[in-house]
């Protein structure tokens, strides 16, 4: 699943052309998403011009006078900037047509992503409840120590929470905890403020490094130029159980907590 840095390299990607233009129409090929796609989505969009193209979690917001448009690119999906009028495939299922003639396309074979349309973005349901952008002054170390104060479950699923900090998947989840040394089980509500600083910053700085490579390179996604992230050249724990950790050399064991892999030094983390 992409997750926020393939979110944030997608947003810089299309909103050069996106951004100032307007949408001259609207292709829905197969409405049939997670939430089927609004019949009007075609009404409230054609004609109008895109004043921004934000960011909410791993939610892309296309934001107009009278609305927003919330994508979300699911377990596979994916936009394409595609100014050679190439045909659509199988799995390209809404189209943007810009009045430059490039036109915006998004791909899902499995069809998890979503378009919805609403006139506030930030008081929708799947928006409103989010916790703050890990890259915003409103997280910190501190905001982490006070909400874990009264939690039991393990920290790598109190920062996964995006109720608590949106945009901690599971891979940079695994790379944070690790830069931070704190083992992925410790009980969120037993880790001291000075541990929740260092994992703040980790997490700060592993998602800040994995937009400025593109992302992470996942089997189903590529950025919206066509070219795969380069961040999974750097990844310091994740996918590499069993090799020495970078730091002391020991090996690199992996667990399944929650169903994911999670992946870290039984020396280093604690």
């Amino acid at each position: 699943m992409p997750e926020l840095p393939e979110v944030e390299t997608t947003r810089q990607g299309i909103e050069p052309y996106c951004e100032g233009h307007s949408i001259d129409r609207i292709t829905v090929r197969d409405s049939r998403l997670r939430w089927p796609v609004p019949d009007d989505l075609a009404e409230q969009m054609q004609g109008r011009t895109v004043n921004a193209v934000d960011r909410r979690g791993k939610y892309l917001l296309l934001r107009f006078d009278h609305g927003t448009a919330i994508i979300h690119l699911g377990m596979s999906g994916s936009l394409r900037i595609v100014t050679d009028h190439s045909p659509a495939q199988k799995h390209d299922h809404i189209d943007l047509l810009l009045n430059t003639g490039t036109t915006l396309r998004f791909n899902d074979p499995r069809r998890f992503g979503c378009w919805l349309w609403a006139d506030s973005a930030e008081t929708h349901p799947l928006i409103a409840g989010l916790g703050p952008e890990p890259l915003s002054p409103d997280f910190s170390g501190p905001m982490l120590f006070r909400l874990s104060r009264t939690k039991s479950r393990p920290v790598k699923s109190f920062i996964m929470d995006s109720r608590v900090v949106v945009g901690v998947g599971n891979i940079y989840a695994n790379e944070a905890l690790f830069k931070a040394g704190i083992h992925p089980r410790r009980q969120a509500g037993r880790i001291s403020l000075d541990r929740y600083h260092r994992l703040a910053e980790a997490i700060r700085e592993t998602l800040s490094a994995a937009i400025l490579m593109g992302g992470t390179t996942l089997r189903d996604f590529v950025n919206s130029d066509g070219k795969p992230g380069y961040f999974a050249q750097s990844l310091l724990v994740y996918g590499r159980a069993g090799e020495p950790c970078p730091a002391c050399e020991a090996p690199l064991k992996e667990i399944r907590m929650s169903g994911r892999a999670t992946v870290y030094c039984t020396k280093c983390q604690r």
